[in-house]
C-alpha cells in the first residue's frame, strides 16, 4: 500500500507582501484648480473703479474700469480694459489699480538748482 499524498494548496491571495507606501496626490497641470474663496468675492469693487486684472486668464495684468457688477454664486464684474475690450471677470480676480501721480505739471523740487542768468 502506498502512502497518501498530502494536498498542496496555493498561498492565499491576501499575502502579497507589505502594503504600498502612500504617495501624495499630485494635480496634473491640465486639471483646473477651483478657488473656493471665489464665492465670497472681493470687497470694495464698485462701478467706475479702476482695477487690475489678476490671475492667468485673458487680459491678465491689464488695467480696466468696472462697468457693471453681476451677483450670483460667484460674483463677477464686466470690465473695459484700457485697450477698449470688454470682459466678465470674477471679482476675486480684480484688485484696485494703484493710483499714479500726474507726470505733467509737476512743480520742480527744491533739490534741483535753478538756472541763473
Amino acid at each position: 500500500m502506498t502512502k497518501k499524498r498530502r494536498p498542496n494548496y496555493p498561498p492565499p491571495r491576501s499575502s502579497k507582501g507589505p502594503a504600498p507606501v502612500p504617495v501624495p496626490r499630485v494635480t496634473p497641470p491640465t486639471v483646473a484648480v477651483i478657488n473656493r474663496e471665489a464665492s465670497t468675492g472681493r470687497a470694495g469693487i464698485e462701478v467706475g473703479l479702476h482695477v487690475t486684472i489678476l490671475g492667468t486668464g485673458l487680459y491678465a495684468g491689464e488695467t480696466a474700469v468696472v462697468e457693471s457688477i453681476a451677483g450670483g454664486v460667484i460674483p463677477a464684474a464686466n470690465v473695459r480694459t484700457t485697450a477698449g475690450r470688454t470682459r466678465r471677470v470674477r471679482t476675486i480676480d480684480l484688485a484696485p489699480a494703484p493710483r499714479s501721480a500726474p507726470a505733467a505739471g509737476r512743480a520742480p523740487s527744491s533739490d534741483t538748482p535753478a538756472s541763473e542768468g
